[in-house]
């Protein structure tokens, strides 16, 4: 394993590498977090390797973890910027909340979706252009197949 870096400040520092391995990102994914300005440009060391001070591992996770809650990177950004400048993040709670209405919503969807693909089981369809079950639950299998829709 390689070795932690020492700066002239007396900090220790890790290599790209080790970032990565211990925030479990890969390599792109730091540079890319990086190039977007979520993480600091690193320090370099004499050798010109990247050196991270070790808070970029936590700031890693902190940022992965606010993806995995539905956040995205402009999101996390955006968050992590108003930390920065030593202010609280009031509306931290407020996107939480507007998260939670987005997650209903997809549910909602998905709870949609997955009746009309219950639907299409239990009706033995067996195409979606010329569907030949006599009652199609697919909207658009009467217009593909020249079937009159059926009124409700």
């Amino acid at each position: 394993m390689k070795q932690d870096l020492h700066q002239a400040d007396g900090r220790t520092y890790l290599r790209s590498g080790q970032v990565a391995e211990r925030a479990r990102v890969n390599l792109q994914t730091l540079r890319y977090y990086e190039r977007r300005g979520l993480i600091a440009e690193p320090l370099r060391s004499p050798g010109d390797h990247r050196a991270y001070p070790p808070e970029t591992v936590m700031l890693l996770t902190v940022i992965k973890a606010a993806q995995r809650l539905g956040f995205t990177l402009e999101e996390v950004a955006e968050l992590l910027d108003t930390g920065r400048h030593g202010h609280p993040t009031p509306d931290l709670r407020a996107r939480a909340q507007a998260k939670i209405a987005e997650v209903e919503a997809k549910i909602a969807d998905l709870s949609t979706i997955r009746a009309a693909l219950t639907a299409v089981v239990a009706a033995g369809c067996d195409s979606l252009t010329g569907c030949t079950c006599p009652d199609c639950p697919l909207p658009f299998a009467d217009l593909a197949g020249g079937r009159t829709p059926k009124a409700d």
